[in-house]
């Protein structure tokens, strides 16, 4: 998936175009070293496809680049760093 990373001044967004259908995980930035992820939108036509776990992925191999950590505010985040203990390292 070509997930893409849309920056603003105070956060931004991770979005994914599939199947003519768009998603995203959208996130604050709390401080340089701290990101908030507080949404994250899959239409229907793309549950069930690992387009949100991708994207949830995508996020946490960002925030070991970039060399933060995230506060999981979105349920969808939350629950899936709750199922993968290797993310422990960047989430909050």
């Amino acid at each position: 998936m070509d997930i893409r990373n849309e920056e603003g001044a105070s956060g931004g967004r991770y979005a994914v175009d599939v199947e003519g259908h768009e998603a995203e995980m959208t996130y604050s930035r709390a401080s340089p070293k701290l990101v908030i992820i507080d949404h994250t939108a899959v239409p229907d036509a793309l549950r069930g496809k690992g387009v949100g776990q991708a994207l949830a992925l995508h996020a946490v191999e960002a925030a070991r680049a970039g060399g933060w950590k995230i506060i999981p505010l979105c349920p969808f985040f939350k629950a899936q760093a709750q199922r993968h203990p290797e993310w422990q390292d960047v989430v909050n």
